[in-house]
C-alpha cells in the first residue's frame, strides 16, 4: 500500500518538543497536494515529494536525536505478546462508496493510491467505464464501482477518496472510492447471510454481511463482481 510522509502523523513515541518541524511549516498538508494545492511550486515538481522543501523536512525527520526513553518503548512494544491470527480467519479490505460500506478479499488489490485524473476514452464515455489513469508509469483502465452497484456517489469526490488497484484473472483494473478504512480481519463465523429484506444497492453481488463499528458491510462476491467489471469496459 503507498503512503507518504508521515509529517501529520508521528509516533507516540517522539515528544512534541522534539519535532524537527516547527508548527506550521508542513506545507505539503496546507498548500502542497495534500492541501489546497495552492502553492506555487507545484507547477514545477508536480509534487510535494520533488520538492527540496519536502526532502529537507525529511532529513530532519530522519536525523533528530532520540527521544527520551525511545530504546526501552521500542523493547517493551517488540516484547509484547504477539497477536495470533486464528486459523481460517479471513482478511477483508473495507472502502466506503456513498453511503455505504463494502468489503473485498484483500488478495484481489494491489495497492491504493491516490486519486487522479481519468483520461476518457473517445466515443466510450458511456457506461461504468471512466477511461485511463497513469499509476506509476502504466496505464491501466478506470471503472466505476459505483455505477456498475447501482450507487448514488457524490459528485464532488472528498479528500479521503483513493483509487484501488485491483487485479483478477491476471487484468488490472482500477476504481475510484470515497474512503478506505483499510484491512479488516474476523473469523468466518462474524460473515453472515445476507437478508433477505437487504435493501442496499448492489445486493446482488452481496455474497455476505459484516457488522463492523455500527454499520452493516456488504462483502462482494469476487465470482460476480469482477466478470460484471470485464463487461463493462468489453
Amino acid at each position: 500500500m503507498s503512503s507518504e510522509l508521515p509529517a501529520a502523523n508521528e509516533s507516540p513515541l517522539v515528544a512534541a518538543e522534539e519535532h524537527p518541524l516547527a508548527p506550521g511549516e508542513d506545507c505539503w498538508s496546507r498548500i502542497g497536494v495534500m492541501g489546497n494545492g495552492s502553492c506555487a511550486e507545484l507547477d514545477k515538481h508536480i509534487h510535494c515529494r520533488n520538492c527540496p522543501v519536502y526532502a529537507s523536512a525529511g532529513a530532519r525527520l530522519l536525523d533528530r536525536p532520540m527521544p527520551e526513553n525511545y530504546r526501552r518503548d521500542w523493547a517493551l512494544h517488540f516484547s509484547a505478546p504477539k497477536r495470533q491470527v486464528a486459523p481460517g480467519s479471513v482478511s477483508l479490505l473495507l472502502f466506503r462508496l456513498g453511503g455505504e460500506w463494502l468489503a473485498l478479499p484483500t488478495q484481489v488489490f494491489q495497492e491504493v493510491v491516490e486519486l487522479r485524473k481519468a483520461h476518457t476514452i473517445p466515443h466510450r464515455r458511456q457506461g461504468a467505464l471512466l477511461g485511463i489513469v497513469n499509476v506509476r508509469g502504466e496505464l491501466l483502465v478506470a471503472v466505476s464501482l459505483a455505477r456498475v452497484l447501482g450507487i448514488e456517489a457524490p459528485k464532488d469526490l472528498p479528500k479521503t477518496a483513493r483509487l484501488l488497484v485491483s487485479v483478477w484473472e491476471s487484468q488490472r483494473v482500477v476504481f475510484p472510492v470515497d474512503e478506505v478504512y483499510g484491512v479488516h480481519r474476523c473469523d468466518p463465523e462474524q460473515l453472515a447471510e445476507p437478508p433477505s429484506t437487504l435493501a442496499k444497492s448492489g445486493s446482488s453481488y452481496t455474497r455476505s454481511v459484516l457488522h463492523w463499528q455500527n454499520n452493516l458491510v456488504c462483502c462482494l462476491d469476487t465470482e460476480l463482481l469482477f466478470p460484471a467489471l470485464s463487461q463493462s469496459i468489453a
